[in-house]
C-alpha cells in the first residue's frame, strides 16, 4: 500500500489528494538542519590515528572508551579499523562519543 505525506510536517495520508490538500494549508515550517561540533579538534584525532591507532588511542581521545579498548586488544581491528577511521576523519565523518561531528 502506497502511503503519502507532508512535506513540511511528515504527516501521512492514505491518498495523494489529502496530502496535497493538507500541504495546502499546513502551518508548519520546514526545520533547519542542524551540525553539532565537538569540542574535540579532528586534526588531533587525526595525528593519533595515523601514529597510534592501533592502540585505540584516537578513540580514547573523543571519549570512545569500549572501542578504544576493542582496538587496544585487536590491533586496530587488525589495522583495518584504522584505516576506516582515517578515512571517516578526513571526510569530516568521524563523530565523539555523543555523536557530535570533530571541529
Amino acid at each position: 500500500m502506497t502511503s503519502w505525506k507532508c512535506d513540511k510536517c511528515g504527516k501521512k495520508f492514505d491518498t495523494k489528494k489529502e496530502a496535497e490538500k493538507h500541504e495546502k494549508t499546513c502551518k508548519t515550517e520546514k526545520k533547519e538542519h542542524i551540525t553539532i561540533r565537538s569540542i574535540k579538534d579532528k586534526w588531533v584525532a587525526l595525528i593519533l590515528a595515523l601514529l597510534v591507532g592501533w592502540l585505540g588511542i584516537h578513540r580514547f581521545y573523543v571519549g570512545k572508551i569500549g572501542t578504544g579498548i576493542v582496538y587496544f586488544f585487536t590491533s586496530g581491528l587488525f589495522f583495518m579499523g584504522v584505516i576506516v577511521d582515517v578515512i571517516l576523519i578526513l571526510t569530516d565523518s568521524f563523530t565523539d562519543k555523543s555523536g557530535a561531528f570533530l571541529k
